[in-house]
């Protein structure tokens, strides 16, 4: 399981290095297979274990294609989404396009789920944060 928050800094290219805490389970998990994804609700990203990806698609993929909401959240969720894989170093390159989405620069903060990862910029999970706290 995948809990805190954790401050991370992405390079020049757009990588960061996945916590030493969460490598290991990842690496028995999933082989270190990731999906990223946008975030349907908050201006984040979601990381996702391959794993736990494959049950979001097999209820994406239950959901009736001629509701409109449902084919929305399809879109969203699955046209987003990228396949990732941990390097020996533990990182990972964010690709453009999503960092963009989240409006990602060099600090952020990846918060544990669960059973997945949001993807912060670190000034939008601060104000995020302090008004949840309030």
């Amino acid at each position: 399981m995948f809990r805190g928050a954790n401050p991370i800094n992405l390079d020049a290219k757009g990588r960061l290095a996945m916590p030493s805490r969460y490598r290991d389970e990842l690496d028995s998990k999933c082989s270190g297979q990731l999906i990223i994804t946008v975030d349907t609700i908050d201006p984040c990203l979601c990381v996702y274990p391959m794993d736990e990806w494959e049950l979001i698609e097999a209820k994406l993929r239950a959901l009736p294609s001629l509701v409109e909401s449902n084919r929305r959240l399809q879109r969203l969720l699955i046209g987003n989404a990228v396949d990732l894989e941990l390097d020996g170093s533990g990182r990972f390159l964010v690709p453009p396009r999503l960092r963009e989405y989240a409006r990602l620069d060099k600090h952020a903060m990846l918060v544990g789920q669960l059973n997945k990862f949001q993807l912060w910029d670190e000034g939008a999970w601060n104000a995020v944060s302090a008004a949840d706290l309030a």
